[in-house]
């Protein structure tokens, strides 16, 4: 395998469609299974590409990166972290870390809110061999299916219909890309913009922007409440392949679960919650430290920390 690349992970963002689960956690740090969603992305990629130096940026609720990873690493790796004191959006993110990243081999981009383990491997070597000045990992099928890509010649011709509305067939940008050192000429110091601009400049001044369709493997946005709910079902089709056993507990070993609760197997239980006696649970995340209260019922429900849930509730997070 090429030499192991430098993984950029995009930590920063504000979590507004996923309110009020993110008003005191980052998106990326919202549980999942009972771990901080970001550390399946950490996973992935150290799994997949054998990257050891990650870089995350950080913005709302920055303090809570170093809670969760008070020592700057993770499963053996290095994390470091660049705050942004205001919002950069993701090519100001890319701006902001020029000093880290390095000037003679490729890196990955990641979004800090994705699910997924589609496999990497292969995309990144044909990037390191390829003339492209970035690669972007797609799928033939998603909710915004805004990437215009020519299978037949692997690069993007168009991206939210800015150069070739005409193009037809149309593919999901998984939050996944590689960038190669010549990128950073196409990115603005100093302005606060989206990144899918310097894509759409590079192709217009004859650039490479490649793209890889990757189809196998599981893939989700967990950015609004519908998607982070329906994640709960994704380990019964032997996701993620990168865990290792036992890495996906429902029940925290330290949960108190009375006489008679009924939890369903769809339901995610963290540590130090309690759940009273006749409690019924269904489809529902509980983070550490919540409680549920005797001969109550949860469908569908989100209770954070802290939190009592009583009474028969559905479809809220509290």
């Amino acid at each position: 395998m090429s030499t192991a690349p430098q993984a950029f992970i995009l930590g920063a963002g504000l979590g507004t469609r996923l309110r009020p689960l993110t008003e005191s956690l980052p998106k990326p740090l919202v549980p999942v299974w009972n771990r901080p969603l970001i550390s399946f992305g950490l996973d992935h990629l150290i799994s997949e590409l054998e990257v050891k130096e990650f870089m995350i940026n950080t913005h709302h609720c920055a303090e809570a990166y170093d809670i969760a990873f008070p020592k700057g690493r993770y499963s053996g790796v290095n994390l470091s972290f660049r705050h942004e004191p205001t919002l950069l959006d993701t090519a100001g993110g890319i701006d902001n870390i020029r000093d880290w990243l390095p000037a003679d081999v490729p890196s990955v981009i990641y979004n800090g809110d994705i699910l997924t383990d589609l496999p990497l491997r292969d995309a990144w070597e044909a990037h390191c061999g390829s003339d492209n000045l970035v690669t972007l990992l797609l799928r033939s099928e998603g909710d915004e299916l805004r990437v215009g890509f020519d299978e037949g010649t692997g690069e993007v011709v168009d991206l939210r219909g800015q150069l070739r509305p005409d193009w037809q067939r149309r593919y999901q940008f998984t939050g996944i890309y590689f960038i190669s050192p010549r990128f950073l000429d196409f990115i603005h110091s100093g302005r606060i913009e989206s990144v899918v601009l310097c894509f759409l400049e590079a192709i217009r001044q004859g650039e490479k922007i490649g793209g890889i369709l990757v189809d196998e493997g599981l893939w989700t946005d967990l950015g609004e409440r519908e998607s982070y709910l329906n994640a709960l079902k994704m380990p019964h089709q032997s996701f993620p392949r990168y865990a290792a056993d036992g890495a996906l507990r429902r029940i925290a070993k330290t949960a108190r679960i009375a006489t008679g609760a009924e939890i369903d197997d769809l339901s995610v239980v963290g540590s130090g919650v309690t759940i009273g006696e006749g409690a019924k649970v269904v489809e529902s995340i509980l983070w550490d430290g919540s409680e549920v209260a005797p001969k109550s019922t949860l469908k569908r429900m989100v209770v954070m920390g802290g939190v009592l849930a009583n009474g028969e509730l559905e479809d809220r997070d509290i």
